[in-house]
């Protein structure tokens, strides 16, 4: 089982290395993000520990690199940010699993385990209506390979109308699945939503790619409009 850890408390990678070692891991060390992305992307391991806080690049250039680059490895970030917003952005990265320092080395290595069990995640569907791409690994968004730039609850309507692209979607199902299955605000949001991703993703390039279905709901046109 190999693991390539990326640390650059010198002391702390070193107690860690010799943990795994005697629990039978093959452990390869790197000190900083420029070398953690090359061992990786030359390499092969089972599973990758990212520590986020690196010199030269933090963990999550780390990751976002080896994702867009097809390297899939599990990886589990272990870190001494514990917020809820370094979490979010760690798995929306491409982590497989968030362990906070300080921590129980059992812990550690059951997760590791659990993650090399579990194996390699496959790479996510690119999405296409038409010259409209949204790439779920790298959260990218395109058009005539033109990136476009949308805030979280414009991506996550955006990828949902392009799961659904062809089919009518009601404001309620869009609710559902984008804002919360519970929520109880005005269902008018989606209106202002739509709004925003045709003057993104429509109006600079001319098209008209999400259809209005009166009384229904909406329609992503399969053909990009």
């Amino acid at each position: 089982m190999r693991v390539l850890m990326v640390e650059d408390e010198v002391r702390l990678a070193d107690t860690v290395r010799r943990g795994l070692t005697d629990a039978g891991f093959v452990v390869e060390l790197v000190h900083d993000g420029e070398d953690a992305v090359w061992a990786a992307t030359e390499n092969s391991y089972d599973v990758i520990v990212l520590d986020i806080m690196l010199p030269k690049l933090n963990g999550y250039k780390v990751l976002e690199q080896l994702r867009d680059r097809g390297v899939w490895t599990p990886v589990l970030m272990l870190t001494a940010k514990d917020g809820e917003y370094d979490q979010t952005d760690a798995f929306d990265l491409g982590a497989d699993d968030y362990l906070t320092k300080p921590f129980s080395f059992l812990v550690l290595i059951a997760r590791l385990r659990a993650l090399i069990r579990r194996g390699g995640p496959e790479r996510p569907v690119v999405l296409t209506a038409g010259d409209l791409v949204l790439d779920p690994a790298r959260r990218r968004v395109e058009r005539e390979g033109k990136e476009i730039a949308l805030t979280p609850r414009e991506y996550g309507l955006l990828e949902f109308l392009m799961r659904h692209r062809g089919d009518t979607v009601s404001k309620l199902e869009i609710l559902a699945s984008v804002w919360d299955p519970a929520f109880d605000g005005d269902p008018n949001v989606v209106e202002v939503y739509i709004r925003y991703l045709r003057l993104k993703i429509d109006g600079p390039f001319g098209r008209h790619s999400i259809e209005t279905i009166r009384g229904m709901g909406y329609r992503l046109d399969p053909e990009g409009g």
